[in-house]
Parts: C-alpha cells; sequence; structure tokens
C-alpha cells in the first residue's frame, strides 16, 4: 500500500511539472509573433528567424539529452531544463532588441529539448504498473496550457507580454521546484548493451513516419485556423483564445478516458479511427466555416489528437525498453520535425492564392496516410497491439501474514479507499470551499467578480473577457474561469468514471 502510495505521489508530481510548464509554452507560442511584432518592431522574416533558432537548437541537443535521461536522475535532469525554460522567459521579458531576443529563443530550445526528453523518459518508468501514464501526462500539459492561456489573454492588457513572460518564468522555476524535491526511487544502472540512438531509431522508423505525419498535421492546422481566425475573420487575441480554448479542455479531459477506449478496442483500431476523423476535420476547415463552427471542428479535433498521441508516446517507451531516454529523444526529434515541416508548409500554402484549401487538403490527406501506416507500424517494431496489463504491486509481508479469517469491520469497510485509478471530487471540494469563502470576503469590500456579473449589470462585453476594472475584478474574473472550467473537469471525470463503471 505504502509503496501504491508513492508511485501516485511521484506521478502527480510529474503531472503537476508538465502542467506548469506546457503552459507557459504554449503560451509563448501563441504570444512570440504578436509580441515581436508590437514590441521589437521585428519584420516576419526575423520573427521567424527566432523561431527556426529555437527550433535548431532543440533538434540538435535532444540526442544529448537522452543520452543523459539514460545515464543521471531523469527528475533532476527534468528540472535543469525546467530552469532553462525560466531562463529563456526572463531574456524574453528583458529583451528590447532582436539579438537578445534570439539568445532567449536559443536557452528556451535547450532548455525545452533537456526537461521534455528527460520527464517522458521518467513517466515511462511507470508504464509497468500503470498503462495509461502517458494518457495522464497528455491530460496535466492540456490543463497547464488552458489555465496558462486564461491567465495570459485576461492579463497581457494590464501587466504587457513582459508581465506575462515574467509569470510564464514564475511556473517553470515552480516545475524545477517540484521535480528537485520529488525522490526517485533507484533506477537499475543501463545496460551496456542496450541499443544505441542509431540502432534503436532504425528498429523504430516504421513508426516514426508515422510520428512525423501526425505532427506535420497537427501543427499545420493549428496554425492554419489560426491564421484564418486572425486573417479570414479578423478576430481578436480574446477572440481567437475562446476559439482554442474548448479544444484545450478536451485535451486536459479526455486522454484518460480515451485510454480506456484503447484497453478496449487495441491501439491500431483507436489511432486509426482518430487520425481519419481528423482528416474529416481537415477537410471541413478549408470551406471556412463561422468560428463557431471552427470550435466545434476544433474539439473533435483535439479529441482524436489526445486519443492518438499518447499511444504513440506508450508505443515508443516500450519499444525502447531499458533506453527510455534515448527512446524518447527520438520521439521527440519526430514531433519537432513534423511540426517544423508543418507550420513552415502551413504558412507558405496559406500565402498564396488559393492556398488555404489546398493546405486543409493536403493535411487532411497526410493524415490518412497515416491512418493507413500505423497498424503495420506497430506491427513491424515488435509491440502489441493490446495494452500490457500492469504488474500487480508486490503485496508486503505483513499483509501475507495476516489473519485470513479476519473481517473488515463496519467502520473499515466504510472507509475502504476508492478503486485504483477512480477520480474523487475531495480536491475540487477543496477548492470550492476556498473559492466561495474568497468571493464573500471579497462581495463584503466590493471587488468580487461573479456577485458584480450577477447584480450590478449590465456591463459592456469588455468588461466580462478583458478588463474589469479594479486589480481585484480582474483576478476575480480569471480565478472564475478557472473554477468554473475546473468544476467542468472534475465533475465530468468524476461521472464519466460512474457510468464506465456502474454495475
Amino acid at each position: 500500500m505504502a509503496q501504491a502510495v508513492t508511485e501516485t505521489r511521484h506521478s502527480k508530481s510529474q503531472q503537476l511539472a508538465a502542467a506548469l510548464t506546457k503552459g507557459p509554452v504554449e503560451v509563448l507560442d501563441f504570444l512570440l509573433p504578436l509580441w515581436a511584432g508590437a514590441a521589437l518592431g521585428l519584420s516576419p522574416a526575423l520573427v521567424g528567424t527566432l523561431t527556426a533558432a529555437e527550433t535548431l537548437v532543440s533538434f540538435l541537443i535532444r540526442p544529448l539529452a537522452g543520452v543523459l535521461a539514460d545515464r543521471f536522475d531523469r527528475a533532476k535532469l527534468a528540472a535543469l531544463g525546467a530552469l532553462g525554460y525560466a531562463a529563456s522567459f526572463v531574456l524574453f521579458a528583458l529583451a528590447a532588441s532582436f539579438p537578445l531576443a534570439l539568445v532567449a529563443a536559443m536557452v528556451g530550445g535547450a532548455g525545452g529539448a533537456l526537461f521534455w526528453v528527460s520527464l517522458r523518459a521518467k513517466v515511462g518508468e511507470d508504464l509497468p504498473t500503470d498503462s495509461g501514464a502517458f494518457s495522464k501526462l497528455f491530460a496535466a500539459e492540456g490543463v497547464g496550457t488552458w489555465v496558462a492561456m486564461v491567465i495570459a489573454v485576461s492579463l497581457v492588457s494590464r501587466i504587457d507580454y513582459r508581465g506575462v513572460f515574467w509569470l510564464c518564468a514564475a511556473g517553470c522555476v515552480a516545475a524545477a521546484v517540484v521535480l528537485f524535491t520529488l525522490k526517485s526511487p533507484p533506477r537499475a544502472a543501463l545496460d551496456p548493451a542496450s541499443p544505441k540512438l542509431r540502432e534503436l531509431g532504425g528498429r523504430m522508423y516504421p513508426l516514426l513516419g508515422v510520428i512525423v505525419i501526425t505532427a506535420i498535421a497537427e501543427a499545420g492546422v493549428a496554425l492554419l485556423l489560426l491564421l484564418h481566425l486572425q486573417r479570414g475573420h479578423n478576430l481578436q487575441l480574446g477572440a481567437i483564445a475562446l476559439v482554442f480554448l474548448p479544444g484545450f479542455i478536451v485535451y486536459s479531459t479526455l486522454p484518460e478516458y480515451l485510454h480506456g477506449v484503447v484497453t478496449r478496442l487495441g491501439r491500431t483500431r483507436v489511432v486509426t479511427v482518430a487520425l481519419l476523423l481528423s482528416a474529416v476535420f481537415a477537410v471541413g476547415l478549408s470551406f471556412a466555416p463561422h468560428p463557431v463552427v471552427l470550435a466545434g471542428m476544433w474539439i473533435l479535433s483535439a479529441a482524436a489528437f489526445a486519443a492518438a498521441i499518447p499511444v504513440e508516446q506508450s508505443v515508443v517507451a516500450e519499444a525502447a525498453g531499458g533506453s527510455l531516454g534515448r527512446g524518447m529523444a527520438i520521439y521527440e526529434s519526430a514531433t519537432l520535425l513534423g511540426a517544423t515541416i508543418g507550420t513552415f508548409g502551413a504558412g507558405l500554402l496559406y500565402n498564396s492564392g488559393s492556398g488555404w484549401q489546398i493546405a486543409c487538403v493536403v493535411a487532411a490527406v497526410l493524415l490518412a496516410t497515416a491512418a493507413v501506416l500505423v497498424r503495420g507500424a506497430i506491427r513491424r517494431i515488435g509491440v502489441s497491439d493490446r495494452v500490457p496489463v500492469p504488474e500487480p504491486a508486490p503485496v508486503a509481508e505483513a499483509e501475507v501474514t495476516a489473519d485470513p479469517v479476519a473481517e473488515a469491520t463496519p467502520e473499515q469497510a466504510e472507509t475502504a479507499p476508492a478503486k485504483p485509478g477512480e477520480p474523487t471530487l475531495n480536491t475540487w471540494a477543496g477548492h470550492a470551499v476556498i473559492f466561495v469563502v474568497a468571493q464573500i470576503v471579497l462581495a463584503v469590500i466590493g471587488y468580487s467578480w461573479p456577485y458584480e456579473a450577477l447584480f450590478n449589470g449590465p456591463h459592456p462585453a469588455e468588461w466580462y473577457w478583458n478588463s474589469s476594472g479594479h486589480l481585484l475584478l480582474n483576478i476575480g474574473r480569471i480565478w472564475c474561469a478557472v473554477f468554473v472550467i475546473d468544476t467542468i473537469y472534475s465533475v465530468g471525470r468524476f461521472a464519466i468514471f460512474r457510468l464506465r463503471n456502474r454495475g
């Protein structure tokens, strides 16, 4: 029991670190082009140079990060990567010219390589006892993304881009603290006969092709949606974020449920269907429907990627065996290569006449191709189509020698622990109590945003989503949005689990 509790604590810490880091990274990807143009006056070519520099450094560092992750403590290496991210955000906040921004991008690329390779390798250690480890990690990244997006979009008009970058740096430092304080169990020494990077890459190349294609399509479709909302529908930052937000919430709520589907139906069947649904979304995007329709289609696409990507990660981890660091370095390099090709190609096609429709169709064709190839790819690398059954936790000696005829008392029965993996509402209830008490206090002093919204209206639309006046009202608006989404996530996850396990 104690070992299970410790493993759960380790898993939660890893997920928290992922959320604290993923959110700021996604915020940077979202705001960097706007900040570089507005604050530094950089041309599109120089903005592209910043992105390319970060990508190139990250791509070059990832193989080294994989080797290090197989030799040293993965949690500590991931913490160093998070500090690298934090340093990058500090440099962005201080940058007043292109050279310092370029250094910031390069530092972020190095930190990102070390963080994600080490963290995913660390999570891969949990697969023998938790087949849904990567689904939980993906969900945590989704939570971090939408929380950070809500905060950044709400505060950028108040504290400017530089203030947002400082907050992002603080989030990455918090992730580093979580990882530095994580006490990892001893790990067996790496077998000298373990495959090297080149050998491991050669073994996994059929799946790597599918991973690259998926990354091309995912990054390309996301950029196409962003460009079309900005230029085709002339939406501003807040409205664009509202279109993306439901999809990000799907990223945080569905992965664990979809892992149950994968367990029942098999990996190839679920990934094939997911990629085909994403292809349908890409085709639908070419018709340029209303933003509300686009938001709905993006939700479906996000659900598809939430099913496919954790499967890819778990398959890579199983194929890598003891060389988890090298395996994750290869995986991260493949996704980075695909994302770079996808964004570059989508940007070029979007700017050329009917390139919008062509880019959407190309993305759909790539996704359909990946759907066809995935079954053969998984079979060729020798990984089972069915999710392996987790190894049972070792039974403590005291439990084995206990009186076999002893029966639980009514009190013990009432306090029996929840089933493994069963979500509870305890954490949400704590959040709710804090939220309600705080809002009562704020209402007494006249600065409760939900009270003002419900009883002291009407207010202009700007008041609800951008600036509500007093600092406490703006903080309350963000807190209210986060609490509402937290409620949807927690209650929805609890209800889905109960529906799946009733009877």
